[in-house]
């Protein structure tokens, strides 16, 4: 009897692709169903907890304090039970009593994660931006990600001058991934054990800080990631790394999920001095280090500059480099939509 190859079992298939294709369709309709129950769920648990907090912090028996006792209390007896520290139980707080009086966001809530909706929260100064950006969140199903490039663009800034109809959403979360099982705040509120490592949260961030200091960066030109550079007889990698025109000068971005330590800016400078050693041209400035440290409390961001740099130097590196501040607040964006895995 002949071996059937893959080519004849494939082709024998074919009459079949139709039915496959509804059952599939069938699978994915339930998924989304089942997503949007949990996601709603999940907000109205958020309002509802935000609604005791604020109801409690104005008992004059308990105040302010409040929300550091209920914070301690989860870090004692819930230590895994992510998103419940002082910080996110201020978030559900500031989620109730900014909608509570308004009757037009009741339908809304429910149909945006709460990455979303923290984003919105945090970047949003009037009730009317705040409903627009919502509405375009559920028009066109916007990734965190997405929603964050919208806002972040002035895109509500934008639309108010011109009055033209909305542009479609780019959801390339969802195209990238086909799942839309992606919010960690539904994970995290089902129990599911954390798909995601550190190692994992450190390189979709430099994902994305790469696209962004090229986009706003018009003079760095991307060199590569994780590029090595050898220290004495060992190899070390730096997380990404670009040249930038305006300085002649290369440009290594390290990222450490923690607090930041002394100690790196040291190993920085090594990478710099290797980097100058074997990369640096005579007619090139000495390479620029910038480390960026994402925390549950703080994002910094410092420069390593080379002690040979005269003061003119220095002052040109600082004002032609990326501002501080406004890396600071890109990598807060981007820890914050999944600060839950690296939380406590």
């Amino acid at each position: 009897m002949p071996i059937m190859t893959r080519r004849t079992a494939m082709n024998e298939l074919m009459p079949y692709n139709e039915q496959f294709k509804t059952i599939i369709d069938i699978i994915e309709s339930a998924r989304d169903r089942a997503y949007r129950k949990v996601n709603e769920e999940l907000i109205l648990m958020y309002r509802d907890i935000g609604k005791h907090i604020s109801e409690q912090s104005e008992n004059v028996e308990y105040g302010d304090a409040f929300v550091q006792k209920l914070a301690d209390f989860f870090a004692a007896n819930y230590p895994d039970l992510k998103g419940f520290n002082r910080r996110g139980l201020y978030r559900m707080k500031q989620f109730y009593e900014l909608y509570k009086d308004n009757p037009k966001v009741s339908t809304l809530l429910t149909q945006l994660s709460w990455s979303n909706h923290l984003k919105i929260m945090s970047a949003c100064k009037t009730m009317e931006e705040r409903l627009f950006y919502m509405n375009m969140c559920i028009k066109g199903k916007y990734s965190a990600r997405e929603l964050a490039r919208q806002i972040d663009s002035g895109y509500y800034e934008r639309y108010m001058l011109s009055q033209k109809p909305l542009t479609p959403a780019i959801d390339e979360s969802k195209k990238s991934t086909g799942n839309v099982f992606l919010d960690n705040y539904v994970l995290d509120f089902l129990d599911v054990p954390d798909p995601v490592s550190e190692r994992d949260l450190q390189k979709s961030i430099l994902r994305n800080l790469k696209s962004f200091i090229l986009e706003i960066g018009k003079d760095f030109t991307f060199i590569g990631e994780q590029y090595r550079v050898q220290v004495g007889k060992h190899d070390y990698y730096i997380d990404l790394l670009f040249y930038h025109r305006g300085l002649s000068c290369l440009a290594a971005f390290e990222l450490k999920i923690g607090e930041f330590k002394p100690e790196y800016v040291g190993k920085m400078n090594l990478y710099l001095e290797a980097l100058d050693r074997e990369m640096k041209k005579d007619n090139e400035n000495p390479s620029v280090g910038v480390i960026l440290c994402a925390s549950k409390d703080d994002e910094v961001v410092e420069f390593a500059l080379s002690r040979s740099l005269s003061p003119t130097m220095v002052s040109e590196y600082n004002l032609k480099l990326i501002d501080k501040k406004l890396l600071q607040r890109k990598l807060k964006e981007y820890i914050e939509l999944a600060e839950t895995i690296s939380e406590d």
